[in-house]
């Protein structure tokens, strides 16, 4: 797998489902910067859990400014 192009799915999987060590490592891998560029402008699609627990890992980020939210804002998704 190549890391570097793979990096929107890989921190949209970690956003999702993993925990703080795995946010860490992906801090320490890409940036503080890319990984927070990538969940506000990149990411088109996270679940309603997966921005809350973003909004929380990452002060920074505001609900509002997010692709992934405005995307799908008043839009129904798949339960799967």
């Amino acid at each position: 797998m190549d890391f570097e192009r793979a990096y929107k799915t890989i921190i949209a999987r970690i956003v999702e489902r993993g925990g703080q060590e795995e946010i860490d490592e992906i801090v320490r891998f890409y940036g503080l910067e890319k990984v927070v560029k990538a969940i506000r402008d990149e990411i088109y699609f996270l679940p309603n859990y997966a921005i809350d627990k973003a909004l929380k890992l990452f002060p920074e980020l505001k609900k509002e400014e997010m692709y992934c939210y405005l995307n799908r804002k008043d839009k129904t998704y798949h339960w799967i």
